[in-house]
């Protein structure tokens, strides 16, 4: 069943509401859950769904993902037909970029259709969630479908950020809204997840079409409404691989929505369950050493984490560091306080440091005694802050720097003086 199928995963957004995280890399690059980007939860899902005809459409600041699906996801065997392919921008049928979701899969359907495939599966590269595709293609070929949309239920009230499917008693699509805002209040919906399976012969015309008439070009807000009508389409409610009480899909677009879905994985039980070994979650692993936890003068000067998610090549130094989340080859030295934190790669957090409820972006150097997160007035002065208050230090950013205290300076001359570092 899987032979004549291949996947089209569109990895080109813009992630505006993610900046600054998104102004040097693509949304789908941005880390996540210490050593994981965002891109590498969908490409899981395809591989434990038994998909290995994968093509990936590309478009804004591509370099950095680019580099991470060679380096980690080259995984599938070309004598067997197998391929992840990048497919970047390259103006076959005009001379623009991609203008919608719709018009990203007609200007690749040369290399599409080359496959030859009997479906076509649509996915997002920025959401996170565990999925098998399989068990919604055999879904969509026992409906006898054109095409299916996966969805998960929402309240009314989020309605307004989804696009919602009205659907029969046998789920066959009847309607669908474009995030509607005047839904009655307190009601469960179907919303859109973005993931969308086509029959071939149903999406080639369909595509042709809207790319002759002017619009949005995109799925939810053209190809889908044009369709209902026309073939048999149905709404897979999604079933969740992640063996949760609730089903768990992110659309981790903003900043606090990225913040908060990270947070989760730091406590006892999170939402996400990054640990389950019937379900692999691949990305590039760095060669590494393992993480390190140095000094044990309690009350002092000890190195240690808890209820954090530390990753290779981590070195906490005489530091405490809580409720965090630390991507690889972080170096907290000695005297600092990292607190409700995500720490992306190659962070250089300098002695006496306190940070609080902040997201760090890759390389930074935190100077010596900066103060991050708790003081607001410095903090939105210097720094992006979000809606909820989370501070994002950027490289070019210069972080406020408070007076450390003579008790500290001599605690920490005392330890210098025995001649141990860090």
């Amino acid at each position: 069943m899987l032979d004549d199928v291949v996947v089209m995963v569109l990895a080109g957004g813009v992630g505006e509401r993610l900046y600054p995280l998104t102004k040097e890399r693509a949304k789908p690059a941005v880390y996540f859950g210490g050593p994981y980007r965002i891109i590498d939860f969908t490409l899981s899902n395809c591989l434990n769904s038994g998909l290995r005809k994968i093509f990936i459409a590309l478009q804004y600041k591509s370099l950095s993902l680019t580099r991470h699906l060679r380096f980690g996801w080259s995984v599938v065997n070309d004598e067997l037909g197998e391929f992840i392919e990048v497919l970047h921008p390259q103006k076959r049928v005009g001379e623009h970029w991609y203008l919608g979701t719709a018009d990203a899969v007609f200007q690749n359907l040369y290399s599409i259709e080359r496959e030859n495939p009997r479906h076509l599966i649509v996915l997002s590269g920025d959401h996170v969630y565990k999925m098998d595709y399989a068990r919604m293609l055999r879904f969509h070929n026992d409906h006898g479908a054109g095409a299916t949309i996966a969805v998960i239920e929402v309240s009314s009230e989020e309605a307004h950020r989804f696009g919602v499917l009205q659907v029969d008693g046998d789920d066959r699509l009847t309607g669908f809204l474009e995030k509607p805002r005047n839904l009655p209040r307190g009601e469960q919906v179907l919303a859109s997840m973005g993931i969308y399976i086509f029959d071939m012969n149903v999406l080639l015309p369909a595509l042709e079409e809207d790319a002759r008439h002017p619009s949005s070009h995109d799925f939810g807000k053209d190809i889908i409404p044009s369709l209902i009508p026309k073939v048999p389409m149905y709404a897979y409610r999604f079933y969740d691989e992640n063996k949760k009480a609730s089903k768990y899909w992110r659309d981790i677009g903003t900043l606090d929505a990225y913040y908060e879905a990270n947070m989760d994985l730091c406590h006892v039980n999170p939402e996400f369950n990054l640990y389950d070994p019937e379900w692999p979650l691949r990305t590039h692993q760095l060669q590494a050493p393992p993480a390190k936890f140095v000094f044990a003068d309690e009350g002092r000067r000890c190195g240690h984490a808890l209820d954090s998610v530390i990753s290779a090549g981590c070195i906490i130094s005489g530091s405490r560091v809580s409720g965090s989340v630390l991507c690889p080859n972080v170096r907290v030295h000695s005297f600092c306080s990292v607190e409700q934190s995500i720490i992306m790669p190659g962070v250089r957090i300098g002695r006496h440091a306190r940070i609080k409820g902040a997201i760090i972006d890759r390389d930074v150097l935190i100077p010596r005694g900066a103060c991050i997160g708790l003081n607001e007035e410095e903090n939105r002065r210097r720094h992006t802050v979000s809606d909820r208050g989370i501070v994002v230090v950027t490289k070019d950013d210069e972080p406020y720097v408070a007076p450390i205290s003579e008790e500290a300076v001599r605690i920490e001359q005392e330890f210098d003086r025995r001649g141990s570092e860090g």
